[in-house]
């Protein structure tokens, strides 16, 4: 038996959560089951039959036998090459190899080809058992223990006294910009190089987004140009901790203090950065945040907004709940929203929260050996960190210079899909998209854009991955 195949095998007499842990270790979405004793072929068991189980209400220290079902399908060592790809289907990827006795001996998977994403989510046992259990009590929706208790664990992580769970990042920053009684007439500082939902967030409140050009260093707004974009109708600026480098928090908040205006953080990149020591989300008037299913950490879909405004977190909390009275069922004063974040989210959210510091500590680590294995290559400029941040690396980012790397950035990253590397470009900048087109040139982000591209980031990522991809790119530069 091969390395691969003990990867995968679980002992039938063995529990549930020994077959998750053996799953999850093995990476291939199955575990095999023996008999401890004669090696003798039991069953097989997938994560999804592990997650039907106990959404069933099997127990984690259950016995895994009580879970196991027909249907898998077995070969054998005679078994030809072509009758054994006749056997796979869409449900069938893992088929074990027996041997006369019944004792598995080797396993066949339908795709052994690398394939690396740019982001997966860190699902593990703790989620299941959340989400487990809030599916078990009936309080499924926007009512729940875990919404609570979510809302109060992000506080804490971000040193901020109020936070408010919502739908997506999206929302949370169209309720943060309401509660600033951003409107009609008003203009808000946005930068050009971030995802559109910071811009449209402030088009759906009838106020427009003015661009800003971003900094060379950190690819964020930069703070020496939005002085110049400041006009009387000004009334708040949203820097982007872009791709998880927080922004030059100080410098902007002089601005602010001095223009009078609204800061207002979007940091849905950025769960964990900090700048001098300060965890970002509670920088400035408000912050935002989102959980979507390639962030840092995930709920699906969902968002948070983050103050130490008390007046500011009430005017959301009735905001996102349509307006409500909290006093008064029923009773709806205002226009409001419903951005609500489910409960069986927030149980996600809670075992996300639990483990954002190993999270986080592998992101940097990932950061760390991408950046010594690339340091010296030609024509590729890697992530920075400013001497006030703490950057997260929600995507580990890095820029071609075709003229010395040999490659464009769009030919790297074909090359790199051909061989089982997902790579993903950054931002178009808002500027240039066809509902915010103005005809203005912003030189720095343009350049960015054209130049940059995202590699895999998963924390599941293993350093000889990492090593390999790095090798990679290296190999396609010479």
């Amino acid at each position: 038996m091969n390395d691969r195949t003990k990867a995968i095998i679980t002992s039938w007499t063995d529990t549930i959560r020994n077959g998750m842990i053996t799953i999850d270790k093995g990476g291939l979405g199955v575990t095999v089951l023996v008999d401890p004793e004669t090696e003798i072929f039991k069953g097989i068991i997938t994560d999804g039959d592990i997650r039907r189980a106990l959404l069933k209400g099997h127990g984690f220290e259950e016995p895994i036998i009580r879970i196991i079902k027909e249907g898998y399908i077995t070969a054998t060592t005679e078994t030809t090459h072509q009758e054994l790809l006749d056997l796979f289907n869409q449900t069938i990827r893992i088929i074990p190899i027996l041997d006369k006795k019944n004792r598995v001996v080797d396993i066949a998977a339908f795709d052994k080809k690398r394939f690396l994403p740019v982001a997966e989510p860190s699902i593990g046992e703790k989620e299941w058992q959340y989400v487990s259990e809030c599916i078990l009590s009936g309080w499924v929706s926007s009512t729940g223990k875990f919404v609570t208790q979510f809302e109060k664990l992000f506080a804490d992580f971000c040193q901020a006294k109020h936070a408010i769970t919502t739908s997506s990042g999206t929302t949370a920053l169209h309720l943060a910009l309401l509660a600033a009684d951003i409107g009609p007439g008003d203009e808000v500082l946005v930068p050009t190089l971030t995802f559109i939902a910071t811009a449209n967030a402030v088009t759906y409140t009838g106020a427009k987004p003015v661009f800003v050009d971003s900094e060379p260093g950190t690819w964020n707004i930069d703070p020496a140009k939005i002085e110049a974009s400041i006009t009387s109708r000004t009334k708040a600026i949203i820097p982007v901790h872009l791709y998880g480098h927080p922004a030059d928090m100080g410098t902007i908040k002089k601005i602010c203090k001095k223009r009078n205006l609204i800061l207002i953080e979007d940091a849905a990149e950025a769960h964990g950065a900090q700048y001098d020591g300060a965890p970002v989300g509670g920088l400035g008037d408000l912050g935002i945040f989102s959980f979507f299913g390639n962030k840092i950490m995930t709920t699906g879909e969902g968002g948070m907004v983050v103050t130490n405004n008390d007046e500011y977190a009430a005017k959301i909390r009735v905001l996102r709940d349509h307006g409500m009275d909290k006093n008064k069922r029923y009773w709806h004063p205002v226009l409001g929203y419903n951005y609500r974040l489910t409960n069986v989210q927030a149980a996600l959210g809670v075992a996300q929260v639990e483990k954002i510091e190993q999270i986080l500590a592998k992101k940097r680590a990932n950061a760390k050996l991408y950046s010594e294995k690339l340091l010296n290559v030609a024509g590729v400029t890697l992530p920075g960190e400013m001497f006030y941040a703490k950057n997260v690396y929600w995507l580990y980012s890095i820029l071609i210079n075709e003229s010395e790397f040999g490659l464009t950035r769009d030919m790297l990253m074909k090359k790199l899909q051909e061989r089982g590397i997902e790579t993903r470009q950054l931002f178009y900048p808002v500027h240039s998209q066809p509902i915010y087109a103005t005809g203005e040139s912003f030189p720095v982000a343009e350049n960015i854009s054209r130049c940059g591209l995202s590699l895999p980031s998963s924390v599941k990522l293993t350093e000889k991955s990492i090593c390999e991809i790095a090798e990679t790119i290296k190999n396609l530069a010479e």
